[in-house]
């Protein structure tokens, strides 16, 4: 008999000035801990990195990556979808085996996204505004999405420590536009947001 499986979908880091979007793609299996779960901006980084770890262990998942430079040539609403996107290809190339051991011979996939657009995948998709405080699968997305870009933006702040990366990620803080009004962008900067 058929099974659909739940995908989840979030991006995160479309509001910073700096660095690139990231999206996560999450199936969970039927025994995940979801009581742990919650959308990302409500959990402490130690929780986050906790349910990471779990999620990369125990769900079927994939990451997707868009950077700054392509963010200024598609604008961030076409980044957000493209990372998506490459998530959900990461997410399809691991699917087979995991579905395998967790004794899955048919399924459909059947996604939810946070927001009000979709990506565009080769699945039932739909889109849901604060989707990622509703459903584990969004919520497991959101949190991947979100591990991940912090992690990229403190190694950011290792090459460009003038810019408080480590701090404030990129987003648009008081101190992030006072410093590249002072010394001029930094090479992570997307151009096309006003800073």
């Amino acid at each position: 008999m058929e099974q659909i499986l739940i995908c989840g979908f979030d991006e995160a880091g479309r509001g910073p000035l700096a660095g690139p979007v990231t999206a996560g793609a999450v199936i969970l299996p039927p025994d995940f801990p979801v009581e742990l779960l919650n959308d990302s901006k409500k959990l402490s980084e130690k929780k986050r990195e906790a349910c990471e770890k779990l999620i990369l262990e125990k769900a079927c998942w994939g990451r997707g990556i868009v950077d700054h430079k392509k963010i200024d040539e598609i604008n961030i609403l076409q980044a957000s979808m493209l990372a998506m996107k490459l998530a959900y290809e990461e997410l399809l190339s691991k699917l087979e085996d995991w579905a395998r051991q967790q004794g899955i011979s048919d399924y459909r996939i059947s996604a939810i996204t946070d927001g009000t657009k979709c990506p565009s995948v080769d699945c039932e998709v739909r889109c849901e505004p604060k989707a990622d405080g509703k459903y584990p699968e969004v919520m497991a997305a959101s949190i991947l999405a979100k591990v991940l870009r912090d992690r990229i933006m403190v190694e950011y702040d290792g090459l460009y420590p003038q810019y408080g990366y480590k701090k404030h990620k990129g987003y648009p803080t008081k101190a992030h536009r006072e410093i590249c009004h002072k010394i001029g962008p930094s090479p992570i900067q997307r151009m096309s947001f006003s800073y």
